[in-house]
């Protein structure tokens, strides 16, 4: 790889990140963009800025790269690139929390696979190796998110979708909260962390101080860090780290305006989305180091909640950013058996379903594929292993 003058980077999608993040390597030495696979006719990929990378072959796509960037949020899709790339010896970075959450751990210590910088998970898991430099124990990974509606409509849906510039399942996975669900389900997993309850706690506060500190609250009645979202529109777009310190450093920290403790928060303020990805990149050219993975013993998944009653026969044409399901985290060993909302694609119910259930394997027909079966391994692997049992829990935050 490094005999090449550029590192040839393949991306797969050509949604908002890919067209942006080719645009950005304009501005960039030694990468260039070598193709971008998508199921798109290439003829109907109008206004997408390099036309003449574009190819619908996947094995063209590994041929003319040394690192594969995965942004589809597709976690079906991902998971047959990544295996396909991995296959080829190749690197992979993504920008997919959907895949890492539904078969990503099938793939750790299969090669070199890692989340990038520039989403929420990634930004945490690059502002925990900043606060562990700093002497900081993480109590709290946090995210901030400004909005939240479980059941929004397609009216207002299709209205910021089309203000914002995403795709309605994106928007509407943003709003339902099924995209906060999967982001701190896997920075839970990825760093070592757990959920405090199914769904997350979620405390709405403006004040972030006061959201964290009740958050790192929660953490200590556990007794393990927590991965979790504070819900606020007056903060800022980005994520927090809530931690202790020696308490030898408490009057330098006051005097650093970080409060008086015992609970600290540092928060990174911006999130930069496609021009954070290229940092992430050059981590795994240059020393071969993963950023965040999904971790090969997970504690958490994203279960998919009914909004409306189902029938058998009904069908799902994919789970995340649906107006039938949502998603939510919950353990994997308290929630035996659930659909995970990455796996709900061309899906059919077959029992009755009313709002509220969580969907179960039995209650719905799954076209085969890689990642079903990549998951169905994860959790039988994490069963096996008594790994996150009920019991293990020290206490239960409230």
């Amino acid at each position: 790889m490094q005999h090449n003058p550029e590192i040839r980077i393949g991306v797969v999608g050509t949604g908002f990140i890919s067209s942006h993040f080719i645009m950005a390597l304009d501005r960039q030495k030694g990468f260039t963009a070598s193709r971008v696979l998508t199921r798109r006719p290439i003829e109907g990929c109008t206004g997408f800025p390099r036309p003449e990378l574009l190819t619908n072959s996947l094995a063209d796509l590994i041929e003319n790269s040394d690192v594969v960037l995965e942004c589809t949020g597709d976690a079906i899709h991902a998971t047959d690139v990544v295996a396909a790339a991995l296959s080829a010896n190749l690197p992979v970075v993504t920008m997919n929390s959907e895949f890492h959450i539904t078969a990503g751990s099938y793939f750790v210590g299969k090669g070199l696979v890692t989340e990038a910088e520039g989403d929420q998970p990634g930004d945490q898991a690059a502002l925990r190796e900043d606060a562990l430099e700093m002497g900081f124990e993480p109590l709290v990974y946090g995210n901030i998110k400004g909005f939240l509606n479980h059941d929004p409509s397609l009216e207002d849906m299709t209205y910021w979708g089309n203000r914002s510039g995403i795709s309605l399942p994106m928007v509407t996975s943003f709003t339902d909260g099924t995209k906060v669900q999967i982001e701190q389900a896997f920075v839970a997993n990825g760093l070592g962390a757990e959920i405090a309850k199914p769904g997350l706690l979620g405390v709405p506060e403006d004040d972030l101080k006061a959201g964290g500190t009740q958050l790192a609250e929660a953490a200590d009645r556990l007794g393990k860090p927590i991965s979790d979202y504070v819900l606020s529109l007056k903060l800022p777009h980005g994520v927090f780290i809530v931690g202790k310190h020696d308490p030898r450093q408490k009057g330098a920290l006051r005097y650093l305006k970080l409060g008086d403790g015992p609970y600290y928060v540092i928060l990174k303020h911006n999130i930069f989305v496609h021009l954070e990805i290229l940092k992430t990149i050059k981590r795994v050219v240059n020393e071969r180091r993963i950023l965040l993975d999904n971790s090969a013993t997970p504690v958490a998944s994203v279960c998919t909640v009914v909004k409306r009653d189902l029938k058998p026969g009904d069908r799902i044409a994919s789970g995340i950013g649906s107006f039938d399901v949502r998603g939510e985290a919950v353990r994997i060993a308290d929630t035996v058996g659930h659909v995970p909302i990455g796996l709900l694609a061309d899906a059919v119910i077959t029992r009755p379903l009313k709002r509220g259930d969580i969907i179960r394997m039995d209650d719905v027909e799954l076209p085969d594929s890689l990642a079903l079966r990549a998951w169905k391994e994860i959790e039988r692997s994490v069963l096996n292993a008594g790994y996150g049992q009920p019991e293990e829990r020290t206490a239960i935050a409230s």
